[in-house]
């Protein structure tokens, strides 16, 4: 294993190649993705990047420099977009970058850059390229690369959040201030999320640890009850948000005012106040709340 200089780290995966697997069949949707994945490795050679691996559905690339990998995404995003055999059946990706300190080990790559890379990969959503702000800090708007703030994300490893930016790829970007003005990211007020449950209290802002719940010892918030799955929910910082994550069995119940919303294996933004159920709905008989207020420090 040898040390290499910075290198910005880039993956790719298709969006939604479950569905497509459902609709074309195996042999055929396998085809397709691997179209998309040769069509990704063409634009990335095209920016001077180098084709690591293809893990299913996903593409791995190193740039010796964060413009190319920039610049590189916004292509790849553009190529299927104007493909029309990727038109029709109607394909979709994301992609996630990071520029850092990188191991190379004959034809793979390890290290910091590509935990955090694959970390914005799993941050972005369909059509949407996700960088670490550091990533772009230095790119001059000559290069034609825009970019906006949206807010912090947690790595795994990283003990504090770090800033992220959406990388703007279409065509119409007049909106969009150049990614020299945007990453000089203004100072706001800290935000706090209160958590209230028994007479337990939790204060939670931007830099906490995710909060976890469950009914097993070591969590955040241990609860003891049949309702409640061993690793039930967690509440977390992201982008610019108290987000709840729910991965239980029985799913959870926010109320916010008058509206009672169930979250099963899905997220949801907390926002201003309310209250959590786990595993059961607000009027169940036994229920013990988890009351929430979002505000400032």
């Amino acid at each position: 294993m040898s040390a290499s200089p910075p290198l910005t780290i880039l993956f790719a995966d298709v969006s939604g190649s479950t569905k497509l697997f459902e609709v074309r069949g195996n042999v055929q949707a396998r085809a397709i993705i691997a179209a998309v994945l040769n069509a990704l490795h063409e634009v990335a050679q095209r920016h001077g990047g180098t084709l690591v691996k293809t893990i299913g559905d996903e593409i791995m690339c190193t740039f010796p420099g964060a413009v190319q990998g920039l610049l590189a995404s916004t292509d790849m995003q553009r190529r299927i977009k104007s493909e029309p055999a990727f038109v029709e059946d109607n394909i979709g990706i994301r992609i996630g970058l990071h520029h850092g300190e990188a191991l190379v080990e004959e034809n793979d790559v390890y290290g910091d850059a590509v935990n955090v890379a694959a970390r914005m990969a799993a941050l972005a959503k369909r059509d949407q390229i996700v960088a670490t702000a550091s990533t772009a800090m230095n790119i001059t708007s000559a290069a034609g690369v825009r970019v906006r703030s949206v807010g912090t994300a947690r790595v795994a490893g990283k003990l504090l959040p770090i800033e992220i930016v959406d990388v703007m790829w279409q065509e119409d970007v007049s909106h969009v201030t150049t990614v020299q003005r945007v990453v000089q990211f203004a100072k706001t007020e800290r935000v706090m999320l209160s958590l209230r449950y028994l007479g337990r209290e939790f204060r939670l802002d931007e830099l906490s640890e995710p909060f976890t719940l469950g009914r097993e010892e070591g969590h955040s918030l241990t609860i003891d009850s049949d309702w409640v799955s061993r690793d039930h929910a967690m509440i977390e910082w992201k982008r610019g948000h108290f987000v709840l994550s729910d991965r239980s069995t029985n799913g959870t119940w926010v109320k916010i005012g008058n509206e009672e919303l169930l979250v099963h294996r899905d997220a949801f933004h907390l926002r201003r106040s309310g209250t959590i159920s786990l595993g059961q709905a607000h009027a169940a008989e036994d229920v013990a709340l988890l009351h929430f207020e979002c505000g400032s420090a």
